[in-house]
Formats: structure tokens, sequence, C-alpha cells
């Protein structure tokens, strides 16, 4: 495969930025009227803007596993959050399984020096640890979340000690900022060969914490939770231009590609975030829950200042990262998703996808054309027009009950087609979301107060 995108013959360096439970609308660049997000805005000056992007689950460890791997994750039984195991399953599959390749798996094949700085979430047992995934190099912990202010030798949970296999790991002084530094030194140490570089973030996710100085300078926002929510996408940002400062002190800009996107959607009621124009927050499938921020730089092979507004989805970045790389891809992958680069350069007209499908615990949804139809346990399915209602606040399921039945069956017949799930999560949590998709939500920007 020969690779004509970049400048330079070497294979082109790539850093995937994700945050966690990062609300749509937090962010100056999606039109916040309290937060100001200059180094993530700059991303999308000097690259692409997707306007219409998915994940393909609306909560952490599912979506996580269908972004590494470019499957949707149910189709290998990856349909829960990873919590505790539930009884009646065998420990040993909690987790990311054993014959489904990562990024990581593939790029290091190809010579990459892969590391992963921050959460995993995938699994904890030693099968599923990133060391044994296809990463070169951990910094970082295997849960899905962590104190932000510190660590303990014996800890659990949020405060599990921090792991590395390259270093005796600091003490914690902020998690982000600490993360931030472990990106910028793996970028130092590995700038002379093609790197991948998983920066894992966790804000800001839970526990909502945040630095003295950052909250001051929300000091006028009056809700306390959401000053410090915006206190802690505010440091985000400052991590994200370190790196990307980094990668022009270095002379690597145009040799690296950069992609953000968040996890999932803002768990509003968690901690205050907001998924504005959209409906639906983190653990449903309304467009709060799985449309996130998404957007790739790679300067002088990639446009810079485009919008692209046709749908895609977080499973594309796998084959498209092989691409870049010049990686052929094996019959044996399986994609769902699918190579971005004809379409980003302009070389192939048309939509990268015609549907998307989703299953999530008790939920599950399928987009096609403007439509998207959501199937619930307790009703009946609800079906919304995207093209005239962007935040889905019309469900029009009986006024157009052929397209109901048509995705409904759709839906069904995909739904029969996927394996047993691998673990569950507690039962405790079917009520919680079924009721989430009762709650009202903000549809509209906030005022700066």
């Amino acid at each position: 495969m020969n690779i004509s995108f970049g400048q330079s013959n070497q294979k082109p360096n790539i850093i995937l930025i994700l945050a966690d439970d990062l609300g749509y609308a937090d962010l100056s660049l999606n039109g916040s009227l309290q937060i100001n997000t200059p180094n993530i805005d700059s991303l999308a000056k000097e690259g692409v803007n997707f306007l219409h992007a998915y994940v393909s689950a609306p909560v952490c460890s599912p979506s996580r596993a269908g972004l590494l791997t470019g499957r949707n994750q149910v189709n290998f039984g990856y349909d829960n959050n990873l919590a505790d195991n539930q009884p009646g399953f065998d420990p040993e599959f909690a987790g990311l399984p054993i014959d489904q390749k990562t990024i990581g798996d593939r790029l290091k094949e190809a010579g990459y020096v892969t590391g992963l700085i921050g959460k995993w979430h995938l699994g904890s047992k030693k099968q599923f640890h990133p060391l044994n995934r296809g990463f070169d190099e951990f910094w970082g912990y295997v849960g899905g979340g962590h104190h932000y202010f510190k660590s303990e030798e014996n800890g659990q949970g949020y405060l599990a000690p921090i792991e590395s296999n390259y270093k005796t790991p600091q003490s914690i002084t902020y998690l982000t900022d600490d993360k931030g530094d472990e990106c910028v030194d793996f970028i130092r140490r590995h700038r002379d060969r093609p790197f991948f570089l998983y920066a894992s973030f966790n804000a800001p996710h839970a526990p909502m914490q945040a630095r003295a100085e950052d909250l001051a300078f929300f000091s006028h926002i009056t809700d306390e939770r959401r000053r410090t929510y915006l206190a802690m996408v505010h440091r985000l940002d400052i991590n994200v231009g370190r790196i990307m400062n980094t990668l022009k002190q270095e002379g690597l800009e145009e040799n690296t590609v950069i992609v953000f996107l968040s996890d999932n959607g803002g768990p509003v009621e968690n901690n205050s975030s907001i998924n504005a124009p959209f409906n639906g927050q983190k653990g449903i499938l309304l467009e709060g829950g799985i449309r996130v921020p998404f957007i790739m730089k790679w300067k002088g092979s990639l446009p810079a200042s485009e919008s692209y507004s046709h749908p895609i989805i977080a499973l594309d970045l796998m084959p498209t990262f092989l691409e870049m790389a010049g990686i052929d891809p094996k019959d044996s992958d399986q994609f769902d998703g699918v190579n971005l680069m004809p379409y980003l350069t302009k070389g192939k007209k048309g939509k990268p996808h015609e549907s998307f499908k989703w299953r999530f615990t008790i939920s599950a949804g399928i987009f096609e054309d403007n439509w998207k139809l959501i199937r619930l346990p307790d009703r009946l399915p609800m079906l919304f027009d995207l093209d005239k209602d962007i935040s889905e606040q019309n469900d029009v399921a009986l006024e157009n009950i052929e397209v109901t039945k048509r995705l409904l069956k759709k839906l069904g017949d995909w739904d029969l087609s996927l394996p047993h799930p691998l673990f569950l999560e507690g039962a405790e949590w079917k009520e919680r979301q079924r009721d989430l998709y009762d709650v009202h939500y903000e549809i509209t920007q906030p005022k700066n107060k």
C-alpha cells in the first residue's frame, strides 16, 4: 500500500485523545457561553470537525471496546458496562475478549511503539491488561475512574495505585496534569520512530475534583458542581494544548495525526454536563448519550477548518489508522467501521455509512437516512426525524408506522444475530437506565453565570 498523504516517508505518528463523560455543549467550539476551550477548538480550526459523529455505546467500557477494535462490541458479546461480576458469569471473560485485536496490536505489528496513558477499563485480569493487548508502555489504572489528587499503596477503586512498566510512578499532583506530563514525555522519548499514543484522560468523569486556581477561574458560576465540572474541562483543554505544543517543539506536527473525541455523552445528573442541542445523556441512546465531539487533524494531509456533515462513528478509527500507517486490512478483521481517508481527501463521494445500530442492556436503536428508532422494554418504539427534530422532542412513530415497522424489523433481525453477553452489570442499572429516558434535559446553551 502506497501512502501519499504526508510530506514525510515515515509512517505518521498517531495520537488518540479521549475525554471521559464530556458534554457535547461544553466546548466553545460547540457554542458554550460558559467555557473557552482554545486548544481543542484549534484542532478543529487546523483539521476536520465531524458534526455528526457517534460512539458505539453510551457508556465508557463498551464504547472503548468498539473504539479500540473497529468492531461494534456487541458482535463479540460486550453489551454491558464492566462492573463487578454477576452470579452465573465467569469472571475470566469480564473484559475485552483476547481474540479481538486492538489498534495497539495492529500498529505494534507494523513497527510502532505503542503507549497508553490513563484509563483502561477493559478488564483487570492479567489476560486483559493493556500490556498484553498491544501496548508497549502503560502509565495509569485498569479501572473505570480515579481520584484526581491521590492514590493509596493498597488502595482499591478510585484510590488504586498508579501502574507503570517503564518508571516508578510519581505521586499524583492533579491527575489530568500528570497524564499530560506522561504524554509529553512519551512523545519526546519516542520522537525518532513511529508511535501510537492513546491519551486516555478521565476528565471530566467523577469524582468531581478540580484545582483551586481553576475553580477560581469559574467563580461566577453559581452552581457548585457545574463550576467544578467546567474547571475540570478547562484543565483538560490545557493539557491538550501541551500535547500539541510538544509536537511543534519536536518538529513532529506535520507527521502526526491527532484525534479528539469523548467516549460518550455527558452524564447530566452526575457531573452537571450539558449535551445541548441534543436530548438525553450518558447511559441512553438518545443523541445526548451517543453523539460526541469528534475532531481529526493531520497538518498538510487533511483539510483544515473543514466541517464534515455525513454521519461517522468511532468504529471508523481503526481502519482509518491502518490506512494512514500503510497497513493492509485482513479478511479476518471484520471491521464495522470504514476507512475515512478516501472521503476526507475528496477522492470518494457519498456517505461512509448508510445506517448504524446500537444495543446496550435494556435498549437498542437504529439510525437510517434521517430516521432514528429506539426500542425499550416498557413502551412502544420511539421514532425521531433527525432532519427536522435534532433534539428528539417529537416521537413520530405512530405517524410513520411503516417506517417504524421497517426499522423495528431490521433492528430485531440484527439483535437475533448477536451472541449472548459475556458479562452483565448489576440488575439495579436496568430501571435507572429506563428512567433516564423520562428526564427533562437542557437543550439550549446556558448563559454565562
